[in-house]
């Protein structure tokens, strides 16, 4: 029941009066008028103590010297201060380092989005953005901005970050390395695979002759240059012809599963050799080259048979125990520090830390799909943030102006040439013994002739151990960034190819089955 004066709502329960309404609002017009009355009051403070000292407090007498200055400058306002200011903010290590984070970004998304409209794959734009960004052109055209931008001082940070990139990249790339397509076509895959390496192989290391006397880095055996020249041109890389196969739809092809299964052998085979050339060029003697070999046997062996398997069946009882749909943060941590101390190591050990990163690539359990997941994640997030700056960094080292006579020029095209012979004609006639078609074998070697990125990986390791000289490296990137660009051109022709084939031999065919009929 309710008393006099107490109005009820539907719902039965008592309704506000008209007393306890009001009080609310009155609250906050109260406080209201206390925050407006307080910030007068402090206005009115701030107000008379600068007149106070405006009246009072007289300023200190300038120097002569400053005073003479004033003098001169009195005619017109002085901003120099301010730009002065700016570029002390701007030429800070941070300030520095994110401002090439901008160019070299912007610059690489700009040229792979137009050869990815082009046909051609975008990681090819990213390389050519690279090299433009180097003293071949920006260096040439605005030197001093160039010289600003990316300063011997301040490359440090970028060549870091650019390391740290190039890792992740090799992570994904041993984790998108299916050791399946091997079992699917065994015998075709090893006959092509070695042949698509031996013949560059050796035409490399027969190149070697003639270019060691002047391309060799400073105290490197014939040796260690010989067996890098020919690695150098051996290689394929897995990732873009992977994605040519794809923007083709040819990758579930009898065509693309060869094609990435010779791939696959390729990578491994040619990997396994640069170590073994890596821990020569860093040994210092016979005995250290012998136990850096066996450390790095021993530690892929422990990545194989031991890390693997924990691997595999930790993510079980993930999946079974803790009965989540996919990987949790802990998961994807505890997956970068198994790729981090796998790079340590075999840094340590005296190969490169892209090695370590590759094989703990190659070690991550595919099951529900995790490699998907990680590929996704980590993929996408190095080769739109990290792997521009690798592709800059390279590009900082590639000078064209350095191939200033007919002979540099001569022999960078000689390399061009022995390059895709050794890949296209290796793969061409090993296919063609293997059963396939000359279309087919054509196509296969046109897509084994990709280096790409791979490559530029490859060739910054010999740069950086002394192996390459500054011209012969401008060389070999020139010579990967074509091959790639090739790749797309002599497939179509590869096509063609067995097109014309068919047709020559369907109407020849048809008679014969008319007059069986």
């Amino acid at each position: 029941m309710l008393t006099k004066g107490q109005p009820s709502t539907r719902s039965g329960e008592p309704a506000l009066t008209v007393v306890e309404e009001l009080a609310p609002r009155r609250s906050r017009k109260i406080q209201f008028l206390v925050y407006v009355g307080l910030l007068i009051l402090f206005g009115l403070v701030i107000v008379f103590t600068l007149e106070w000292g405006q009246l009072w407090l007289q300023p200190h007498a300038p120097s002569p010297a400053l005073v003479v200055k004033q003098t001169v400058s009195t005619s017109s306002v002085d901003y120099s201060w301010i730009w002065a200011g700016l570029y002390r903010n701007i030429n800070t290590p941070l300030s520095r380092l994110l401002l090439q984070f901008i160019i070299i970004i912007g610059a690489t998304r700009t040229l792979g989005t137009i050869f990815s409209r082009i046909g051609q794959p975008a990681v090819i734009g990213e390389m050519a953005a690279g090299i433009l960004l180097g003293p071949s052109l920006f260096g040439w055209v605005c030197p001093n901005v160039f010289a600003f931008v990316f300063s011997s001082d301040s490359l440090e940070g970028l060549r870091l970050f650019s390391q740290v990139g190039v890792c992740l990249f090799m992570f994904v790339v041993g984790m998108e390395l299916d050791l399946g397509h091997l079992r699917q076509k065994a015998q075709a895959t090893f006959v092509v695979s070695q042949a698509s390496i031996f013949l560059p192989f050796l035409l490399g290391v027969l190149m070697a002759v003639r270019l060691y006397h002047d391309h060799a880095g400073a105290g490197v055996s014939f040796i260690t240059f010989a067996l890098f020249m020919g690695i150098a041109l051996s290689i394929t890389a897995f990732p873009v012809l992977a994605r040519i196969l794809q923007e083709r739809g040819i990758a579930r092809t009898a065509l693309g599963a060869t094609a990435l299964a010779c791939a696959a052998v390729n990578d491994v085979t040619a990997w396994t050799i640069l170590a073994f050339v890596v821990a020569i060029a860093q040994a210092t003697s016979l005995a250290s080259t012998a136990l850096c070999l066996a450390l790095v046997v021993l530690f892929v062996a422990i990545m194989l048979r031991v890390v693997r398997p924990q691997l595999s069946r930790m993510l079980e009882h993930y999946y079974l125990d803790q009965r989540k749909s996919e990987p949790g943060r802990a998961v994807l941590a505890g997956t970068l520090l198994v790729m981090t101390t796998s790079a340590l190591a075999t840094d340590v050990i005296g190969i490169h830390a892209l090695f370590g990163a590759f094989l703990a690539g190659v070690v991550m359990p595919a099951r529900h799909g995790f490699r998907d997941y990680l590929v996704l994640r980590i993929g996408t997030f190095s080769s739109l943030f990290l792997l521009p700056l690798f592709f800059a960094f390279s590009g900082l080292r590639t000078h064209v102006g350095l191939l200033h006579d007919m002979s540099s020029w001569l022999t960078c095209f000689g390399l061009i040439g022995v390059a895709v012979l050794g890949k296209l004609g290796g793969t061409l006639f090993s296919a063609r013994l293997t059963g396939m078609s000359w279309g087919d074998s054509f196509s296969l070697g046109a897509l084994m002739n990709t280096r790409g990125l791979v490559e530029l990986v490859a060739l910054n390791i010999g740069y950086e151990l002394g192996i390459l000289s500054p011209a012969i490296f401008t060389m070999m990137v020139l010579m990967s960034l074509v091959t790639t660009f090739l790749a797309g051109p002599l497939l179509s022709l590869g096509n063609l190819i067995t097109a014309r084939s068919t047709a020559l031999t369907e109407p020849s065919s048809g008679p014969i089955l008319k007059h069986i009929e």
